[in-house]
């Protein structure tokens, strides 16, 4: 609804979220089609989300709690209850897909155990975005709403859709170490066939997952990019 300062009411903005959304609906898609595949294809050793991470727990000896919980593709571990919780198909289910989530969310607590730097900047992170998020947009369209008189205001907009998109860019590292993680305690634990398709089908349920942390980054990036134009193009 701003951003007139384009060619025709044409909002520049649009170049920088178009293809940040087809990216994010891209990740979207591809994490579902492989959780749906392979949560229906069992491993080898037909053993549950629960028990591997009830084994990596056991041999890192970790104090941590498993929990099953309701819904699909809500597994995550709380560094503050030091609880691993792991959706009702992924805890009870032998399939590929349970092995690799379960793997992942035991390679977060890996990280909390071993005071991964990423991951506690991370949780530090979490109140402050959650504050930041709140606020930015109505600072930034009463920023708008002031023309130049709400520069000030504006600015601080911008820098608290900063922090959020510095927590998404600190979230994905984060996230991809967790993956690698689980892809060698997998194996390195014998929780995973040797067998290489077995391996492959893990690692893609693993970088499908992924993808969606690079949509939401991107998505991110590009909304501050966009908000950035906003206020160029109020100032025509």
């Amino acid at each position: 609804m701003y951003g007139y300062g384009g060619y025709g009411g044409y909002s520049p903005g649009l170049l920088f979220l178009l293809p940040a959304i087809l990216i994010t609906l891209y990740a979207q898609t591809r994490v579902r089609s492989a959780y749906t595949k392979y949560a229906q294809v069992a491993n080898s050793l037909r053993i549950t989300g629960a028990q591997v991470a009830e084994t990596i727990i056991r041999r890192n000896g970790l104090g941590i709690n498993i929990q099953a919980v309701q819904g699909s593709l809500t597994d995550n571990y709380n560094p503050q209850t030091g609880i691993l919780s792991l959706s009702s198909a992924v805890y009870s289910q032998p399939s590929i897909a349970s092995i690799a989530i379960a793997a992942h969310e035991c390679g977060h607590a890996m990280q909390h155990a071993e005071g991964y730097a990423l991951l506690n900047l991370r949780n530090n992170l979490v109140p402050v975005t959650n504050i930041a998020s709140s606020l930015s947009w109505p600072i930034l369209i009463l920023g708008l709403m002031a023309g130049n008189g709400g520069d000030f205001l504006f600015n601080i907009g911008v820098t608290l859709f900063m922090v959020v998109v510095l927590f998404h860019l600190v979230t994905l590292p984060v996230e991809l170490d967790a993956s690698k993680r689980a892809m060698v305690m997998l194996q390195d634990y014998g929780l995973i066939s040797s067998d290489q398709s077995e391996i492959s089908a893990a690692r893609e349920v693993l970088n499908a997952a992924a993808l969606t942390y690079v949509g939401s980054l991107v998505m991110s990036i590009a909304n501050l990019l966009r908000i950035l134009s906003l206020r160029g193009g109020n100032r025509r």
